[in-house]
């Protein structure tokens, strides 16, 4: 009896849980600069940038796992959607650049500490907008002719992929709020509960508002989600949504401190899901699909034996140092 392995699905699955995870490790901490001018006091400030000072920097690995691994196992699809997306994406690393000097340089000046806090707010601000006008520019689909990206320069920029991306700095915001609530007390934890209340309900209308648009992108995206048999497979993820909604808000109201930034995990993970069930199998929606994209099979076996001992390693150390570095950070220890 032999087995068959659909390697393209599985790198697929790989680099859309080094993207997932990426999101889930780096967005509460874009949100926590993003939610910077919120909290002016300068000892709140610090106890924010402590909460995230000893793991930060390890969150990029997966965004190099994410993009590294679609140019070495979907080269096609890396060669169309890089052009498609040249703006967005160098505005996200300029924000990223922005945001990882800010957070070295305000501990070593006092002068111009102000200056580097705007850049830390900025750099996340635009970093995180930059991720989801790229989300919504894949979306809506790139223009190919003759395996090339055959569109404009400024075909990224549209009303749709604008509310991607204020989609997803509310829902970065609202995962910084949460990390805060789980990593901080007193009146800054206080603050960042009331916080989360309205970033909340602002998520679930930017969800809302990002499903009823979705559909009316394609025709492969509505009989994909309502259409019959489709809907039975689609129709748990808006329940499921509910239900965590539900969850969400009463962890909230009970003011618990760990389940509300876990309960944002499981909403973001609902909607990555949603997005996945209205792509597969393209990996260029509409134009390009896993298997016209991947690269020869050699090269993914050889590819997936390194993935499958790097993978564990990253999560065993960035476990190890989520878990060395658990509990409240309190005004006064940490980094400096």
């Amino acid at each position: 009896m032999s087995v068959t392995v659909d390697l393209a699905t599985v790198w697929a699955f790989i680099i859309a849980f080094a993207v997932f995870v990426y999101v889930v490790m780096d967005g509460f901490d874009l949100g926590l600069g993003i939610l910077f001018p919120l909290f002016p006091k300068k000892a709140d400030r610090d106890v924010i940038m402590n909460s995230v000072a000893p793991v930060w920097d390890g969150n990029e690995t997966w965004l190099v796992l994410g993009g590294g691994g679609l140019m070495a196992a979907f080269p096609l699809a890396y060669a169309v959607l890089m052009p498609a997306l040249y703006t967005p994406v160098i505005a996200m690393l300029v924000g990223l650049i922005f945001r990882g000097v800010a957070f070295e340089f305000r501990w070593r000046t006092q002068r111009e500490r102000n200056r580097w806090d705007i850049a830390f707010f900025g750099g996340s601000l635009l970093a995180a907008l930059a991720q989801g006008v790229a989300l919504g520019a894949i979306l809506q689909g790139v223009q190919v002719e003759a395996r090339q990206y055959a569109g404009g320069w400024w075909d990224w920029l549209t009303p749709f992929s604008v509310l991607t991306g204020i989609s997803l700095v509310v829902g970065y915001t609202l995962l910084g709020a949460t990390w805060l609530v789980m990593k901080t007390e007193g009146a800054l934890r206080d603050k960042a509960y009331q916080l989360s209340w309205v970033l909340l309900f602002a998520m679930l209308g930017a969800i809302g508002a990002v499903s009823i648009a979705t559909p009316f992108l394609s025709l492969q995206y509505t009989e994909r989600w309502f259409t019959w048999p489709n809907i039975i497979l689609t129709a748990p993820v808006p329940i499921a949504v509910a239900g965590v909604t539900v969850l969400l808000l009463r962890s909230l109201a009970n003011k618990y401190d760990y389940q509300p930034f876990f309960l944002t995990l499981v909403l973001f993970f609902l909607s990555y899901a949603g997005l996945g069930i209205s792509m597969y199998p393209y990996i260029v929606p509409q134009s390009i699909t896993i298997w016209e994209a991947a690269s020869p099979a050699n090269s993914q076996i050889f590819m997936l034996v390194g993935v499958a001992i790097l993978i564990p390693l990253i999560l065993a150390y960035t476990g190890w140092s989520y878990w060395v570095f658990r509990g409240k950070v309190r005004p006064g220890s940490g980094y400096h």
